[in-house]
């Protein structure tokens, strides 16, 4: 009987201490997405529509429709690879515009909960194809956190 409570103890007390461990990095300590705004004539404006994919290596990861937005975030791929490919459209009927983020990478340990983060390095973007979408422009050349814009799409 006695053996039974100390198991039955420590069955609880594992359950107790293990409760929270899916909400750790709750606190932008995961790695980072890559913000990108909208330009219209030099100006920040809202987009009537957009739709992102994202070439993350093993699939092209479509992110939907867009609508009326000024923002969105992309993730960019956590391998060894130096680039992440992305893909605009602003209509159903216009061909996707591929954007090559370039960049390196630098892992940081976090916490035993949240492991390892990437950040992002000389972050460089290119343009190829322009459809609707004109130019590109570089924001902040580095990704360590979801606040600071890094790149503007001119349209």
């Amino acid at each position: 009987m006695k053996y039974l409570k100390f198991i039955l103890f420590i069955f609880t007390l594992s359950l107790i201490s293990c409760g929270s461990d899916d909400d750790i990095c709750e606190s932008g300590e995961g790695t980072p997405r890559m913000k990108i705004m909208f330009k219209r004539e030099g100006k920040i404006t809202d987009i009537d529509s957009i739709r992102v994919y994202a070439d993350l290596g093993t699939s092209i990861i479509d992110l939907g429709w867009k609508l009326k937005v000024d923002s969105v975030f992309v993730p960019l791929r956590v391998d060894d690879s130096p680039f992440t490919d992305l893909y605009i459209k602003t209509t159903t009927e216009e061909d996707s515009t591929r954007v090559r983020v370039s960049y390196t990478t630098k892992s940081i340990y976090v916490s035993p909960g949240c492991g390892v983060k990437r950040n992002y390095e000389n972050v460089n973007s290119v343009l190829s194809t322009p459809n609707s979408l004109k130019s590109l422009e570089q924001g902040q050349n580095f990704i360590d956190n979801e606040e600071k814009t890094n790149l503007f799409f001119n349209f």
